[in-house]
């Protein structure tokens, strides 16, 4: 009697693992693909959302709330891992004078990541409006005049960061088999300078000429 209690057991925890490994597995597959995942994400769930909101007039508290957590993300997106000013190394730093080159950002919040943990988000917003529980009534046009105010103070600051330390977001360049390795500045090297002044600084981007 023993053994068929274990044999039962047994099986129904290969079935209950058996979804999450396949779920993990088609997870995996899309990793490379970074712009279809991304066009997927945009078009489907965040479409799908925008016309369930826009069917049912309601919501916006979640919404609001669902934007919120989407600049929360965006904030460790664009944030590096190591921030040169909260934590100082006696190692290389990163530059800061307008000659020095442009460093890829390793961001504090991978992008895979990123991107899985909006579409959780949408998805659970998506869910969220088929309960008439959630709707609470509200004023949506101050909620969004308040969502504006903090997106644009929460992005100023980081793209400042950003000029500062000379970030970049993507890698330009790419690597093939039979040819060398093209980098970010192979391929900018190919334009003119451009000069981009801000208020507290001038960030100058050295490009040599064709």
């Amino acid at each position: 009697m023993e053994g068929v209690g274990d044999d039962g057991a047994s099986a129904a925890a290969a079935l209950n693992i058996k979804p999450a490994k396949s779920f993990q597995y088609y997870l995996d597959k899309t990793t490379p693909h970074v712009l279809y995942r991304w066009i997927g994400t945009t078009v489907i769930m965040a479409l799908l959302y925008a016309l369930r909101i826009y069917s049912v007039h309601g919501f916006y508290f979640v919404t609001y709330f669902l934007g919120f957590y989407i600049v929360y993300l965006l904030v460790g997106f664009l944030s590096p891992l190591v921030d040169p000013q909260m934590e100082p190394s006696d190692g290389p730093l990163l530059p800061t004078k307008a000659s020095d080159e442009f460093k890829p950002l390793i961001s504090r919040l991978p992008e895979f990541k990123f991107w899985y943990a909006i579409t959780k988000a949408l998805c659970i917003a998506f869910i969220i409006t088929f309960f008439s529980l959630f709707d609470v009534p509200t004023y949506w046009p101050f909620l969004l005049f308040i969502w504006i105010l903090h997106f644009v103070s929460t992005m100023d600051s980081l793209i400042r960061r950003m000029i500062r330390y000379k970030y970049i977001l993507f890698n330009l360049g790419k690597q093939g088999s039979n040819t060398k390795d093209i980098s970010g500045a192979d391929f900018w090297s190919r334009f003119k300078p451009f000069y981009f002044s801000f208020p507290d600084h001038e960030l100058i981007i050295e490009l040599k000429g064709l």
